[in-house]
């Protein structure tokens, strides 16, 4: 999936700075992190690539927002038809994981763990570990996992399909 269309579609009217906690960066790890646990949950790879770019696109800042995962979930509603294509059970899909990616503690749908897991495993971003107690798969539990993810997130890694498949340019952008 393509998602460069897309992004640009959120970037027209994102808040927040790119290379903020919730910005560009953290989308793209969340989308290596939602494909890396799909290859072993079987979870639909155009949901869990959406969930990645959208389920932070409509904060409106960096701290508490707790209705953001809602607007989110809207503002999928929005792009679906214009922007890309899901059949309405793949998008009650990532309406659900967007709306409820931050309250809601799992979910009997693999897809919709994989996508909350993707999120949380980038947690080191904001200085926290996280903790297979708090994921739902398998996958996202294995220690190995869960160390390589917040290795990336902690130390900041802008993944290359920022500037590569997206062309964006973090190094040009303000980090607040």
């Amino acid at each position: 999936m393509n998602l460069k269309h897309i992004v640009e579609a959120i970037l027209e009217t994102y808040a927040l700075p790119l290379r903020g906690c919730h910005g560009v960066a953290h989308w793209a790890r969340v989308l290596e992190n939602g494909l890396k646990l799909a290859s072993e949950t079987g979870a639909n790879v155009e949901v869990v690539s959406l969930f990645a770019v959208l389920h932070d696109s409509r904060r409106l800042n960096e701290s508490s927002d707790p209705e953001h995962g809602p607007r989110a979930a809207e503002f999928a509603a929005e792009l679906r038809g214009r922007s890309f294509e899901l059949d309405d059970h793949e998008f009650r899909l990532l309406y659900r994981a967007c709306a409820g990616h931050t309250h809601e503690r799992s979910h009997p749908d693999a897809t919709i763990q994989t996508c909350w897991d993707s999120d949380r495993l980038d947690l080191g971003r904001v200085g926290i570990m996280p903790h297979a107690s708090r994921l739902c798969t398998e996958a996202a539990k294995k220690p190995e996992m869960i160390s390589w993810a917040d290795d990336r997130a902690s130390t900041g890694v802008v993944p290359s399909l920022v500037l590569d498949a997206w062309g964006i340019d973090l190094g040009k952008e303000s980090m607040w």
